[in-house]
C-alpha cells in the first residue's frame, strides 16, 4: 500500500517504520482480541502485563542484554537522568566524570554539579566538538563513582568510534540518538540510558539498561520516582507507566528482529550515512562539520558557510519534498537525521536534492 508520506529527517520525534505504523494501526480499536486500544486497558491487565514483559524481551534479544542488567521503562525524558544518575550512583566517593562532547552532555555535567564533585574530564568544545577527545586525552580520576559519555551527540553530529577505557569506574553512557543502530557489548557500560523518540518508539518513554550492582542507596533526599532500585523492585511499574510508548518499542524491537538484528541494522545505517557523507566530501558547496573518524551515522550536520544559502536549502527542500533539515538553533546549518526508520530512498532523495541546489547556486 502506498503512503503520501514526506520524507522526514527530524531529530526527534522521529519515523517509525511503516510495518510497525501498520501493526499499531489495524490493532488500535481491538488490541489481540481484548476488545480496547492499548491506550485504554490497564497496566496492571493480564494483557498488558504481555507487552511490558515482551516489550523486555525483545529488547534483551536483540541487544544482548546479560541477566545481571535490569532493564527500567522510565518517563522524564533523558533529561530526568541528567539528575537522577547522580542522584543514584555519585555516592561513595561523591565524585564523577563527565566528558564533554556535545550540548546533552553539557547540560548532564552541569546538572550533576548540583548533587556532587562533578568534573571536566575531557572536552573538545575549543574546537566547536568537531571531534571526539581520543582515550590519551581523557584525565579520569580512579576514584569517580562513574563516568559519563553522551555516546552520539544528536545536536553537533559526532559519535563516539571507541568505548573509552574507565578502568573499574562505571562506564555510563546516554545513547538516546544511536540507540539500537547497531550492536553494542553492554558489559563495557555500568548503565545505558536512552530517550526512545528517536530510534525506539514515541516520545514518553525513557530506557535505562542498569547492572545489578549499581542499584545501591540513593541520596537521602531522592524523590521515590527517581530511584532506580525502587523502579528495578517494581519491574517499572511503580506507577502507571508510558503503556502506549512501551508498546511501540515491543513493535519497533520486533520488526529490528525480522530484519536480522543490529548486525543487518549497522549495514543499512552505513550504507545510508556513506551515501550521505560520500556526497558531502565530494561537494564544492556543502561540507560536513564534524571530523572524519568522529562522524555520526545518525545525524549529519553540514552547511554551506553561507547562513542565507543555508536559509535557502532548507526553504526549498521542503518544496521538494522533505522536512526537519534544519540544523538545531545551537549551532545552525543543517542536519540530516537519518535513524533506523529511514529509508535509504530518503537518503536517494536528499543527495539528489543537494546535488541539484548545489549546480544552481554555485
Amino acid at each position: 500500500m502506498e503512503y503520501d508520506r514526506i520524507y522526514n529527517f527530524s531529530a526527534g520525534p522521529s519515523m517509525l517504520p511503516v510495518p510497525v505504523l501498520e501493526s499499531i494501526r489495524d490493532n488500535m480499536l481491538n488490541y489481540e482480541g481484548s476488545g480496547m486500544s492499548v491506550t485504554e486497558m490497564s497496566h496492571r491487565s493480564k494483557v498488558y502485563d504481555g507487552i511490558i514483559k515482551g516489550a523486555e524481551a525483545a529488547m534483551r534479544r536483540v541487544m544482548n542484554i546479560p541477566d545481571n542488567y535490569k532493564v527500567l521503562f522510565l518517563q522524564g525524558g533523558a533529561s530526568l537522568q541528567f539528575a537522577m544518575i547522580p542522584m543514584n550512583l555519585m555516592t561513595k566517593n561523591h565524585k564523577a566524570d563527565y566528558i564533554l562532547t556535545g550540548n546533552f552532555s553539557t547540560k548532564a555535567y552541569q546538572e550533576a554539579t548540583k548533587y556532587g564533585a562533578a568534573r571536566v574530564a575531557g572536552s573538545t568544545k575549543e574546537e566547536n566538538f568537531s571531534r571526539i577527545p581520543r582515550q590519551e586525552e581523557l584525565d579520569l580520576d580512579p576514584e569517580a563513582d562513574y563516568v559519563h559519555i553522551c555516546f552520539n551527540n544528536t545536536i553537533y553530529g559526532s559519535k563516539w568510534d571507541y568505548i573509552p577505557d574507565t578502568g573499574d569506574v562505571p562506564l555510563v553512557a546516554d545513547m538516546s540518538s544511536c540507540i539500537m543502530s547497531e550492536p553494542v557489548d553492554v558489559t563495557r557500560f555500568g548503565m545505558i540510558y536512552a530517550g526512545a523518540q528517536k530510534n525506539v518508539a514515541p516520545a514518553g518513554l525513557t530506557i535505562v539498561i542498569i547492572r545489578e550492582d549499581l542499584l545501591g542507596e540513593p541520596m537521602a533526599f531522592t524523590p521515590v520516582m527517581c530511584n532506580y532500585a525502587t523502579m528495578a523492585k517494581n519491574d517499572s511499574m511503580y506507577n502507571t507507566p508510558p503503556c502506549f510508548s512501551i508498546y511501540v518499542c515491543k513493535l519497533v524491537c520486533e520488526w529490528l528482529e525480522s530484519l536480522g538484528g543490529l548486525t543487518e541494522m549497522q549495514k543499512m545505517n552505513r550504507k545510508k550515512a556513506e551515501l550521505l557523507y560520500g556526497c558531502l566530501n565530494n561537494s564544492k558547496l556543502f561540507h560536513a562539520t564534524v571530523q572524519e573518524g568522529s562522524r555520526s551515522m545518525m545525524n549529519v550536520t553540514f552547511r554551506t558557510g553561507d547562513d542565507e544559502l543555508d536559509a535557502k536549502f532548507v526553504k526549498e527542500s521542503v518544496a521538494a519534498g522533505m522536512t526537519n533539515l534544519k540544523g538545531h538553533r545551537a549551532v545552525g546549518g543543517m542536519r540530516a537525521s537519518i535513524y533506523n526508520a529511514v529509508p535509504y530512498e530518503a537518503v536517494e532523495h536528499l543527495v539528489a536534492f543537494m546535488k541539484r541546489f548545489e549546480a544552481e547556486n554555485l
